[in-house]
Order: C-alpha cells, then structure tokens, then sequence
C-alpha cells in the first residue's frame, strides 16, 4: 500500500502535477499581479515542494504578466544552479491566454514573447 501526502502525491516524492485542464472558453483576465500570480501557480510545481521553487515571481509589463520562478541556491556557489532550464509563462492583459517563454532573464522573455504573440481574434 503506498501512503500518499496531503496534495496527492506518494510519500517523499515530489507533488503529483496538476490536471490537465483542456480550454473550454475564454482564460480569466487577470487585472493585477496577484491575480496574475493565482493563475500562473497552475503551471509551476508547489512553492517549497521537494524539487520546486522556494518562490515565484510576477513581472508586469503593458500587454502581460510574466510569471518566472525562483530556486533554492546551490550549496556550491561554482556549481550549476538549482534549476537549469525550463520555462516561464506569461498571461496576456488581452484575452488571458497563457504562453510558455524561455527561462531567459526578464526583459529578454518579454521580447521573445512581443515577437511571437498573436492576439486572439475569436
């Protein structure tokens, strides 16, 4: 019998993922970064989870919100960092549709993100 954690993962392994949450309409609007924040924690491991961020951030600029996340320090400060790669998501203040950027310092994921976004239009 496995013991499973209060967020419905095995004991000592990391958190089970989300659900899958296919779009069935419109994404909320998010109109502050707190809202923002509450919808972007969907798409991040759990804050403090084993393996996760010890944080997560909000960077608004003027047609979304940039959510990134922050890692634990390593113990050796000439070693590779916590988490090397991944993504970030940013929230569009258009029509709330969320997109996967690089994990590139904030301003340059913004731009990636001006180059490749299209509105939605329906």
């Amino acid at each position: 019998m496995t013991e499973y954690d209060q967020q419905g993962g095995a004991a000592g392994l990391p958190p089970t993922p989300p659900e899958y949450r296919p779009r069935l309409g419109p994404e909320p609007l998010p109109t502050n970064e707190a809202e923002a924040l509450e919808i972007g924690r969907k798409y991040f491991p759990e804050v403090g989870s084993p393996g996760g961020p010890s944080s997560l951030y909000v960077h608004e600029f003027d047609i979304g919100y940039l959510i990134h996340a922050g890692w634990p320090a390593t113990e050796d400060p000439t070693g590779l960092p916590s988490s090397p790669g991944g993504s970030n998501i940013v929230i569009s203040k258009i029509d709330g549709l969320v997109a996967s950027v690089p994990n590139f310092p904030e301003e340059a994921a913004v731009e990636i993100y001006r180059r490749v976004y299209r509105p939605n239009s329906s």
